[in-house]
């Protein structure tokens, strides 16, 4: 495995552990979620160059469309929560209740 495969592997698994562990606030999470996606956009990025194919180089701009759109409509409920329970804590937020 060389260097540039473990880093985009560690990049993605520290990514999905801050994920996972660290979920105080919802603004958190969501840049998380946007080195996860980081990670993936190199990794796809990177992927003709090592297979050398030139077919494939639609992936990376598909994933960075759905990237953009992910951090808006997140963007989007961190406003709209903030505004509703005043702050981003994500354990002020109770999903049962309409």
């Amino acid at each position: 495995m060389s260097y540039l495969h473990l880093s985009f592997y560690s990049a993605f698994t520290l990514s999905s552990l801050g994920l996972a562990f660290h979920r105080t606030h919802l603004i958190s999470a969501l840049l998380c979620l946007e080195s996860m996606m980081l990670s993936m956009y190199v990794a796809l990025t990177m992927w003709p160059i090592w297979t050398q194919a030139s077919t494939s180089t639609i992936l990376p701009i598909l994933m960075l469309t759905f990237s953009a759109c992910e951090a808006g409509t997140g963007l989007a409920l961190l406003v709209a929560s903030t505004r509703t329970h005043g702050s981003d804590h994500l354990h002020n937020f109770n999903l049962l209740q309409c």
